[in-house]
């Protein structure tokens, strides 16, 4: 039995692949599969919802987790990170955002709630997809780092 399982667990790790699973937070329905690899990043944009500007938090998979590395934003106000903490700094792109980098803070439940007013951007591999489009309006949108088996 015991060598049933090591091999089903040698199959398993040698023909899955390591993705983001996004869930509906409601239901644990599978709403996308995206392949991504140890130590690439991905970001979710939106508009804040208080003080109507972008924002862009941008993560890395890390050991199987999902760690925040950095935050883009362009204006100071509720909801919006307003002091740098020990081991972040402070930056300004060259469009006049902030960007702070060095958040290194792992994540264990990543929700974004999909907006009905303006839209949430996954950015992945250089690739951008609507999460009102894939996931619709006003759903509860759950990030995992994990393993699938024959993702494209």
């Amino acid at each position: 039995m015991a060598v049933i399982i090591a091999a089903f667990i040698i199959f398993y790790f040698a023909l899955s692949t390591r993705c983001i699973l996004l869930t509906n937070g409601d239901t644990g329905e599978i709403l996308g599969v995206f392949p991504i690899s140890p130590g690439d990043e991905f970001s979710v944009s939106f508009i804040h919802s208080v003080n109507k500007t972008p924002v862009t938090d941008v993560f890395e998979v890390r050991e199987g987790s999902i760690y925040a590395v950095r935050t883009i934003y362009y204006s100071f106000g509720a909801g919006v990170q307003a002091e740098i903490e020990e081991g972040q700094t402070l930056d300004y792109g060259e469009d006049g955002s902030m960007i702070v980098s060095g958040i290194d803070k792992r994540i264990d439940k990543l929700s974004y709630i999909v907006g009905t007013v303006s839209d949430h951007i996954l950015e992945i591999k250089g690739q951008a997809i609507s999460l009102r489009e894939l996931c619709g309006k006003n759903t509860v949108v759950r990030f995992s780092a994990g393993r699938r088996l024959f993702v494209k």
